[in-house]
């Protein structure tokens, strides 16, 4: 059954532009794959451009003024285990708040009823870290394919530097872990009962970071990395400056942070590294060759009080980047909110370097605009991930991966408001990544299936 869509829609195209289509006509087949998309189609010809493509009697949904389609948000890092932690423990910074809020309540998943309660699936496509515990993490595998959401989970990686009560007991018991949860996560994704969800749910390789591992585990990573291209690796990189002090201090032989990833052939074009607060000019150079991305977590990175990641810097360098919450070292869940802290935190850099003039980088020491801020929330994201042909902008051939937003008075978002006035296309668009929340958001799509928003709940 085909789905035809009417109306405004928003897709990134760059990161300085994007297209803002107020007559767009776009059909998603019964694959959730998109057919073809009409530009500008006045209302007067919409049932004769359908009936040139042979569909007639077809139902379609028209969408209001005050209505557009856009690719749905990537979150390109976060930690299931630590929702129950949102709002806690901002008093630290990252290896402390690790030690008082993280641990403690990570280690409560190995109780499998414990973990069922808490685990719940959000609606993006999203890159999860469970907990260290191999059930939990399969548990929270199957909640995700269940909600039909596109997703990486990995179950972290951590054999030193933890507490007594919450570390793996041996790098080999670590990797057999992670075997089983790569197996399991693969058999479901390709269940044939469930073809709708059919390899929305990957595995991805996740050693917590570096400090948490032997090099014997980053050996073995490193290995079953090498023996499968196509599993998708994440971890943190030079978060606090802490942290970067103590992965030195462990791997004296490394000439960097990213540099340990490296040597155990860790850094690739699927290795998503969550922050990058602190990298040096040497490490910038080794991710841009070995094209990783960088996932930014402006909201934890304030709430930790870690520092601001140079992204244009990185931009500028060829730098895959897309953004994620954090939780819950970021406070909020939504995606929306690291857009928001995302253009702070690029207007406190161009604050900062105000003295050396105006930049003659395209993105370095330069405030965001809105173009680049929805590129790193969509297309960025998947790039990360390295899924962009699949996702992340409304392409012929790409998944059907979409938000209908909402914005006119009645989606019940106050900051929405719209004063007798008439709006752009553009404007709403603003408007929805500033002052929008999960009420403007009517309906979520993945791979063309209705699976949340407003409409579905």
């Amino acid at each position: 059954m085909y789905s035809i869509f009417y109306g405004a829609v928003i897709t990134p195209d760059t990161l300085n532009s994007y297209s803002a289509l107020p007559n767009c006509l776009l059909s998603v087949g019964p694959d959730g794959n998109i057919e073809w998309i009409e530009e500008d189609v006045a209302a007067h010809a919409l049932q004769d451009n359908l009936a040139q493509k042979g569909l007639v009697d077809v139902d379609i949904v028209v969408l209001q003024p005050g209505e557009f389609l856009m690719p749905g948000f990537i979150d390109t890092h976060t930690h299931a285990p630590q929702l129950p932690n949102l709002g806690s423990g901002q008093q630290y910074e990252l290896l402390d708040w690790l030690s008082n809020v993280t641990f403690p309540m990570e280690a409560k998943f190995s109780d499998i009823e414990f973990a069922r309660r808490s685990y719940k699936s959000a609606t993006t496509t999203c890159c999860y870290y469970g907990t260290l515990h191999l059930e939990a993490t399969k548990l929270l595998a199957d909640i995700v394919h269940s909600n039909g959401q596109r997703a990486f989970i990995g179950k972290c990686n951590m054999d030193r530097e933890s507490p007594d009560y919450y570390i793996e007991t041996s790098a080999d018991t670590s990797i057999a872990d992670t075997k089983a949860l790569i197996s399991h996560i693969r058999s479901i994704s390709s269940h044939p009962d469930t073809p709708h969800t059919s390899h929305l749910v990957q595995p991805i390789l996740t050693p917590r970071f570096a400090i948490s591992c032997t090099p014997e585990l980053l050996t073995s990573l490193g290995e079953l990395a090498s023996s499968d291209p196509s599993l998708s690796i994440q971890t943190h990189i030079s978060e606090n400056l802490n942290e970067v002090r103590a992965v030195k201090k462990l791997f004296p032989n490394a000439p960097h942070y990213a540099g340990v990833y490296d040597q155990f052939g860790l850094l690739r074009s699927n290795t998503i590294l969550a922050h990058g607060v602190w990298l040096e000019d040497a490490e910038i150079e080794l991710i841009a060759k070995r094209k990783a991305g960088i996932s930014h977590c402006p909201t934890s990175n304030f709430n930790l009080s870690s520092g601001v990641a140079p992204i244009g810097k990185y931009l500028d360098k060829g730098i895959k980047v897309g953004l994620g919450t954090d939780v819950s070292g970021g406070y909020s869940p939504s995606i929306l909110n690291t857009i928001q802290n995302t253009s702070i935190a690029s207007k406190i850099i161009a604050m900062e370097n105000r003295a050396l003039g105006k930049s003659d980088s395209e993105f370095k020491n330069r405030q965001f605009p809105v173009a680049t801020l929805l590129y790193l929330a969509t297309l960025g994201g998947a790039e990360v991930c390295d899924i962009d042909k699949r996702v992340g902008s409304f392409k012929e051939g790409k998944s059907f991966d979409a938000l209908l937003v909402d914005t006119r008075t009645n989606a019940g978002a106050s900051g929405m408001w719209f004063p007798e006035q008439e709006v752009t296309l553009e404007e709403l668009l603003e408007r929805f990544l500033f002052c929008g929340d999960d009420r403007n958001i009517s309906r979520v799509y993945v791979q063309g299936r209705l699976i949340g928003g407003k409409v579905s709940r």
